[in-house]
């Protein structure tokens, strides 16, 4: 192991692609902990101490690594750019224009990509508006400090329309420059810089939390959930690497004086084709009516109460089962998005290819669209059972803290199997020894 991180290092490009990929981590961490005016920290750091972190911010504050609790300028971190890109990318298939501008290639990709950054932007802006109400009202159960917490503290003392908008402009410019960094990452750095950031949140809170539990509960408690954190890793490795392979054969053709054509290749299909997607649509879900909750105030009393009692409390079984629901939903709704029966089978008989036993054109279409059903369904179950073990846990034993929350894992498990593949693949092209070799 200790030979191949040496290796590493010893290719000057790849060296100066970590260096630079984790200069700019730092810098991420750095604006997660530096805090906005007029912000009463003494509240915050009162509430911050009794809190169990399980309402909106509980999942907001997954992907910001803590500074949604410390209320820093990358208060929403990186969760803005993530809704604008799965947005951006569902609406590709209901607007034609969109749509061909995913067919142009680099420079459609380049119009696709600017109008993420406009429409980050956007969310950013009614997302930091709807925190500031929620931190001037005081609404600690909504915003994730726990029920039980007195509400009607008023975290922005002297609250007015300028110290307002100045706290929602730093928040908006600090989504831009996350944004900024993210890409950097990727353009110059090592991975996708939106899964790096992510990554980085993620496994900066991991200690803490496991301290939390050594704390909070008895020894056997820890250990055992040590056991559940393990054997979701080995299981989401499993399943991650997990595939289907059509076979697809392409006949002789003869172009000119050559022959081309007459070899068999395949077409793998993920059984978790949407990734963590569903998990990230189904708690965004859950999550946006506590926020639109925290603004409207007082004036809906009997509405917060339930939204608080149903879609905040994690340890509710209601809770548990819609959320259950909504990620196998967004399995198959991500995954139809993403995969196209239709136009995969065109491409195939256009190169003039076919899958053993089945004819081309239509056929085929069915073909795939049968087998993706099929293999949809285990992996959605899969999201389920790793999303709500935590949440299991929570409503079973009274645990406040869980290290290796579904989604956390899932996106650490992910984003660490894609990168240490790139760097892999950068080593092998210099005849040097991988990780995964």
């Amino acid at each position: 192991m200790l030979s191949r991180l040496r290796n590493m290092f010893r290719v000057p490009d790849l060296r100066n692609k970590i260096l630079f990929t984790l200069v700019l981590i730092g810098v991420y961490r750095l604006g997660a902990h530096l805090p906005v005016p007029y912000v009463d920290f003494s509240a915050i750091k009162t509430l911050q101490d009794q809190s169990n972190n399980s309402g909106v911010v509980g999942f907001l504050d997954l992907f910001s690594g803590g500074a949604i609790t410390n209320v820093a300028i990358f208060f929403l971190g990186i969760m803005p750019y993530i809704t604008a890109s799965i947005i951006m990318q569902l609406l590709g298939v209901v607007i034609p224009k969109l749509e061909q501008w995913q067919q142009e290639g680099q420079v459609g990709q380049k119009k696709i990509t600017q109008w993420t950054r406009y429409l980050t932007v956007a969310l950013a802006l009614v997302q930091s508006t709807g925190f500031v109400f929620a931190l001037h009202q005081g609404s600690g159960g909504l915003l994730g400090f726990g029920a039980k917490l007195p509400s009607g503290i008023d975290f922005i003392p002297g609250f007015d329309f300028w110290r307002a908008g100045l706290i929602v402009l730093v928040w908006t410019a600090g989504t831009a420059l996350v944004m900024w960094l993210a890409e950097l990452i990727t353009q110059r750095g090592i991975g996708n810089g939106m899964s790096i950031l992510i990554f980085a949140s993620v496994v900066s809170r991991l200690p803490a939390q496991g301290a939390a539990i050594w704390a909070e509960g008895s020894k056997f408690q820890f250990f055992t959930i040590m056991m559940i954190g393990v054997a979701m890793i080995v299981g989401i490795v499993f399943v991650e690497s997990g595939q289907r392979r059509i076979p697809v054969q392409f006949a002789k053709r003869v172009v000119g004086r050559r022959m081309y054509g007459g070899q068999s290749t395949y077409i793998p299909l993920k059984v978790n084709q949407s990734g963590v997607i569903p998990v990230i649509f189904a708690s965004s879900i859950l999550s946006f009516p506590a926020l639109i909750a925290s603004v409207m105030g007082n004036n809906f009393t009997g509405v917060q109460q339930w939204i608080n009692d149903n879609l905040v409390n994690n340890r509710g079984w209601f809770y548990i089962g819609f959320y259950t629901l909504l990620i196998i939903f967004f399995a198959y709704f991500y995954t139809a998005i993403a995969f196209n029966p239709q136009q995969q089978a065109d491409i195939i008989r256009k190169q003039g290819g076919f899958i053993p036993g089945i004819r081309p054109g239509p056929p085929t279409e069915k073909y795939l669209a049968k087998v993706l059903n099929r293999i949809t369904l285990p992996g959605a179950i899969f999201l389920a059972i790793i999303a709500i073990t935590p949440l299991l846990v929570f409503a079973l034993w009274d645990i406040t803290q869980f290290p290796f929350g579904g989604t956390a894992l899932l996106i650490t498990v992910g984003v660490a199997l894609e990168t240490m593949k790139q760097i892999d693949s950068q080593l092998m092209m210099r005849n040097y020894e991988g990780f995964l070799a």
